[in-house]
Formats: C-alpha cells, sequence, structure tokens
C-alpha cells in the first residue's frame, strides 16, 4: 500500500476525502491528516508519505511552500494540488514543482481517480523491484497449498500459482500426510525448520516432498511420486525413517498418510488423512497410520452397517429415540453375523466415531477432545460388545446435542443469536453483559468455555466471513464491505482480515 497524506485547512475536506474515496481500490492508504503546513512537514519527518494531497491557501505555510520543504524531506514524494482559486500564476508554479495535477473545488471525483491511478502507476514505474519477505512468501505458499488439498483452486490458477512460487507439483500422483508432534519440548534449539529438513532429506528418484502449514497450522505434507501405487512404499519407508528421527528426539511424531491419487486429486488423499489423523485417538502406539490400512480392517463388513448417512440423519434431525433405533439395529446385528469376528466389529464402531468427531469439530466445541476421547478408550477397553455399544451411544448422543445445542446455556445462545443480528454494530462484553443482565468477566468466561473462542476472536472471524461473502458476491469498495461488517477502521479491518484469512482483502478478491 502507498502512504497518503490529506492537508486541509478545512476538516471537513480531508474527512470527507478521506470517507468518499476506495483508497485500498488504488493500492492507497490514507496515513494521516493536518489542517496547515507547518502541520503536515511535523508528520512527513514522522512517517514516510508517497503521495501528499494539498489544498494552496491555508494559514501559516501555504500548499506552494509545503511542496518545496516536503519534497527536501522526501524527494520521491507525488503531489497532488486542490485549490478554490482557478488561477493561472498557482497552476504554473505548481506544474513547476512538478505536480500530479491541479483539481478544482468542488472535487470532480471522475477526475480525482483517473489521477490517482495515472500517479499510483508512475509510483509503481518508480519503484525498484523488491521482492517478497520470506515470510510473505510463506504465506502465500501455504494458502496455495490449502486451496488445493481442499478443493478450492482451479488447476490453470494452480499452475501459474505453482509457477510463481516455485513449487514443484509436475509429479502425476501424490498421497497426503498430516504431521502433528505430541511434545513440543524435544531436544533444545530443534524446531519446525529442523524436521522439514529431516523429512527432505528422505526424498529420492520418484519421489519429492512439498511442505506447508494448513489453516489450523499443522504441517502438512504433499508426497510426490511418478508411479502410483508402485511407489507406496517409498513413501511409507521415507515417512517412517523421518519419523524415527523424530522419535529420537523426542518429538513424538504422529504421521496420518492419505491414499496416493492423481496429483489433480489431492483433496480425496487429504480427506483420508484428516480421518486416519482422528485414529490417534485410540492407537497411541502408532507414529504412522495409513488410511489404506485402517479402511482395509472393515471393508469385509455387512452392508449397510455402521453406516455414516444411518447415523446423520436422526443426528442433524436431533432425533434420539430414531438414533437409538439405528445402535440398536447395527449391534444386533453383529450378535446374529456369526461370522463377523468382534474385533473388526469393535473397529467399525470407532471408526463411525471418527467420523461423529471430525462433524462435531466443525462446531468448534472445546469440550468435544475430551468427550470422545472418553467415549473412544471406553470402546478400545471394553471387555464385552455391550460396552462399545455404550460407547457408540455416548459419542452419538454428544453429537445430537452438539448439533441440537441443548447442552448450551440459554445466555450463551442468546448471545450467539444477538452477534448474528448485529454484528455490523459496536458489540463487546459490556454491552451484551447489559443487554442480558450478566456480568462482562463472568459472561466472557462461559463464552470462551461454551464455543472455544474468546468473545473477540468469535466476533472477529464472523465478520470476517461476512467480508468474504461480500467481496465474493458484490462490487462495494473495500471500505464499504469493512463497515458493513462493523469495522469502522479500515486499518483495523485489514489486519483482522490478514490474520484470519492469511491476505489482504484485495489479494483475496483477486482469488476469486
Amino acid at each position: 500500500m502507498y502512504k497518503v497524506l490529506l492537508v486541509d485547512d478545512e476538516p471537513f475536506i480531508t474527512e470527507g476525502l478521506s470517507d468518499a474515496v476506495d483508497w485500498s481500490a488504488f493500492g492507497l492508504e490514507v496515513v494521516g491528516s493536518a489542517e496547515d503546513g507547518e502541520e503536515a512537514l511535523e508528520r512527513l519527518r514522522e512517517l514516510p508519505v508517497d503521495l501528499l494531497i494539498t489544498d494552496i491557501s491555508m494559514p501559516i505555510m501555504t500548499g506552494l511552500e509545503l511542496i518545496r520543504k516536503a519534497r527536501e524531506l522526501q524527494p520521491r514524494l507525488k503531489v497532488i494540488i486542490l485549490s478554490g482559486f482557478n488561477e493561472f500564476n498557482y497552476l504554473k508554479e505548481g506544474m513547476r514543482l512538478g505536480i500530479e495535477n491541479y483539481l478544482l473545488k468542488p472535487i470532480n471525483f471522475g477526475e480525482l481517480e483517473a489521477t490517482l491511478t495515472d500517479t499510483v502507476r508512475k509510483l509503481e514505474v518508480d519503484k525498484p523491484e523488491k521482492p517478497l519477505a520470506e515470510d510473505e512468501i510463506g504465506i502465500l505458499r501455504d494458502n496455495v497449498m490449502t486451496r488445493w488439498v481442499n478443493g478450492r483452486i482451479a488447476l490453470p490458477e494452480l499452475a501459474e500459482r505453482t509457477a510463481l512460487l516455485g513449487i514443484d507439483l509436475s509429479k502425476p500422483y501424490a498421497a497426503l500426510a498430516i504431521i502433528r508432534f505430541r511434545s513440543e519440548q524435544g531436544v533444545a534449539g530443534y524446531g519446525p525448520n529442523d524436521c522439514i529438513a529431516d523429512l527432505l532429506a528422505q526424498e529420492s528418484d520418484g519421489l519429492s516432498f512439498v511442505p506447508f502449514l494448513n489453516d489450523e497450522g499443522e504441517l502438512v505434507v504433499a508426497c510426490c511420486i511418478n508411479e502410483g501405487m508402485r511407489n507406496k512404499a517409498k513413501v511409507t519407508e521415507a515417512l517412517e525413517r523421518a519419523a524415527d528421527k523424530w522419535e529420537n528426539r523426542r518429538l513424538g511424531p504422529q504421521i496420518a498418510l492419505g491414499g496416493i491419487v492423481a496429483t489433480a486429486d489431492a483433496a480425496a488423499s487429504y480427506a483420508e488423512a484428516r480421518k486416519a489423523q482422528q485414529f490417534f485417538l485410540v492407537r497411541h502406539d502408532r507414529h504412522l497410520l495409513d488410511y489404506a490400512d485402517i479402511s482395509a480392517e472393515t471393508a469385509s463388513l455387512p452392508s449397510g452397517l455402521f453406516e455414516w448417512e444411518a447415523y446423520a440423519k436422526p443426528i442433524l434431525a436431533k432425533d434420539k429415540a430414531e438414533l437409538e433405533e439405528v445402535i440398536a439395529r447395527d449391534f444386533a446385528t453383529i450378535r446374529m453375523a456369526e461370522s463377523l469376528h468382534p474385533v473388526r466389529a469393535r473397529g467399525a464402531a470407532i471408526e463411525l466415531m471418527i467420523l461423529m468427531k471430525l462433524e462435531v469439530d466443525k462446531l468448534g466445541r472445546a469440550d468435544a477432545a475430551e468427550v470422545f476421547q472418553g467415549a473412544l478408550d471406553q470402546a478400545v477397553t471394553a471387555a464385552t460388545l455391550e460396552g462399545v455399544e455404550n460407547a457408540v451411544r455416548t459419542a452419538a448422543f454428544f453429537v445430537a446435542d452438539s448439533f441440537s445445542g441443548e447442552d448450551m446455556s440459554p445466555v450463551i445462545k442468546q448471545a450467539l443469536r444477538y452477534i448474528h443480528e448485529h454484528y455490523a454494530e459496536p458489540l463487546t462484553l459490556k454491552s451484551l453483559g447489559l443487554q442480558f443482565h450478566i456480568h462482562p468477566n463472568y459472561l466472557g468466561q462461559l463464552f470462551n468455555k461454551q464455543t472455544g473462542d474468546t468473545f473477540t476472536d468469535y466476533l472477529n472471524k464472523f465478520r470476517i466471513e461476512k467480508a468474504k461473502e461480500l467481496l465474493a458476491d458484490s462490487r462495494l469498495k473495500v471500505n464499504e464491505i469493512a463497515r458493513q461488517v462493523g469495522y469502522w477502521e479500515t486499518g483495523y479491518f485489514y489486519k483482522q482480515f490478514k490474520k484470519h484469512v492469511g491476505m489482504v482483502p484485495g489479494d483475496f478478491k483477486e482469488l476469486l
């Protein structure tokens, strides 16, 4: 963003300009204003500015004097003059000083915007080539790869972005792996970059790795190979060798591996890795879980047993009676099938519970991990089929309650409903406390406990999601969108948007 300083002795002029122009659309940001030339010079000594927009007739120091002295401080400064005087001498002197344009008041905004476009073009030409900073490249890389594995990027755009960022996805096949570390202690001085270096050291002919961070900050690796299933062993062996190194450094690696797919279909492998990742809840002794091995254990189950669709319907309908019937039916089938090994049935039940957990995770329930860990432990250690059935029932009823909100405090349900309806208004814990007659501190603690987010984080996430919808579906200016979702300070909106999305609004809109 290029920086703009507005100078006019009439505050309503600078305020009006700041609000009336979508500066971000031009790649500009208003960083301040001043009411006379002397104040403007003080601002210019404190901060770098690319464009000065100033009146001519002002007290203490005229606009022309300001331009001369400002150029001594910042020689590359571009200038646009605003004036209520159609005086040839003023225009002549302004041209001699090298201004971009001399605009008469009242301002013709079409002419102003055309001048801004030309000025930004000149700033771009004058700007020395500046390579992207390493952290900026990292953010872009993570964003592109995350969109790829979630199926949210078209192949032509993917090819363009990967070429720009130097990402090699040229091999025809890939398997996605999600890597977590149970311990954050490990060997002193050994960090994430060292782990990635260990992994890249396992590359071989026909096998390469592309590491990145997903939206949750987890390490994800695209294992790219040449010959599909023939090279699957290469992938698992390389990951096992890296895991052994991490185990020796007391990092406690957990690697969840999806299946081999065509590179264009990476989302399918990533979804499998996501499912495999959940099985570490019950397989604590393993450091690599391959989804292909997990799914093979339940492949021979009778048709219709433990099918997610049969459970999803009563869960989403909050119908516990029907849910109880589905559970009872499945376990009755297991008891009647003499050829069905109980261990295999237990594995299928655990896989169903894992699917349930993945659905609850989408709701952001803070206590979901603890509840499911208990239910899964019960299923794993159960000495009878009844114990496994009770564990499934516990998990299923918890999911149904989560979707119905039956276990959520009434005041939090009211607060969430109020936020969803009034998110564009100024909202604070204090104002909500007054609204619902509850102390703000207690409301904040209760909100965090039942939603998993602080009030501020939840509000910002909700507002940014609404902003993303507006950016995708409207032609509103960025500053107008910011206000529509509750941000009256555009700079703060940019900061929150980049924090939650990984890029500024303009870049996000370009990706749509």
